[in-house]
């Protein structure tokens, strides 16, 4: 009997091993079965946030972009609104009607359909604008970014002829 009893001790040794083998198995499954959800969340959460940096990334330099146009092309809209009195005098004297350059200038920001200010030097020979374009996000609304703008400044001076060559 003492042989059935040694043998006995070891198949049971031999069990208990074998069902905590299976366990820790079990075990090690189910700790990496969430891992590949957590990976897939990450690595969405990546991609969405390279897609908002290209996407409204691109949106925001397109605004500025824009505003320096606009910006551009109202301040030489209102250096071109001389005055009249300006015209027939002397080319050095050459001013800019205030009321005038303000008008043209805006009216190529409301063409443009950009909102922005404009003024007028002192001496009436410049005409400042600063132009803002406001573009709303597509990927970044997603976080509370509903809106992005662009803000430019140009300066236009009015000059009778040619200030280069010979």
């Amino acid at each position: 009997m003492t042989a059935t009893a040694a043998h006995d001790g070891t198949a049971w040794i031999g069990r208990v091993q074998g069902g905590l083998r299976r366990r820790w198995a079990l075990l090690h499954e189910r700790t990496e079965a969430g891992f590949v959800s957590l990976y897939v969340v990450v690595i969405t959460v990546g991609l969405l946030a390279m897609a908002g940096l290209v996407i409204d990334g691109g949106n925001a330099l397109a605004a500025r972009e824009q505003a320096t146009d606009a910006a551009q092309q109202a301040s030489r809209a209102g250096a071109d609104a001389l005055s009249p009195d300006s015209l027939r005098g002397s080319p050095t004297g050459l001013t800019a009607s205030p009321a005038a350059a303000q008008a043209a200038a805006n009216r190529v920001l409301a063409a443009a359909g950009v909102t922005g200010t404009v003024t007028v030097g002192v001496a009436g020979d410049s005409v400042t604008v600063t132009a803002v374009v406001h573009k709303s996000t597509t990927i970044l609304s997603a976080v509370g970014v509903t809106d992005i703008s662009g803000t430019a400044t140009a300066t236009a001076t009015a000059l009778h002829g040619t200030t280069t060559g010979g």
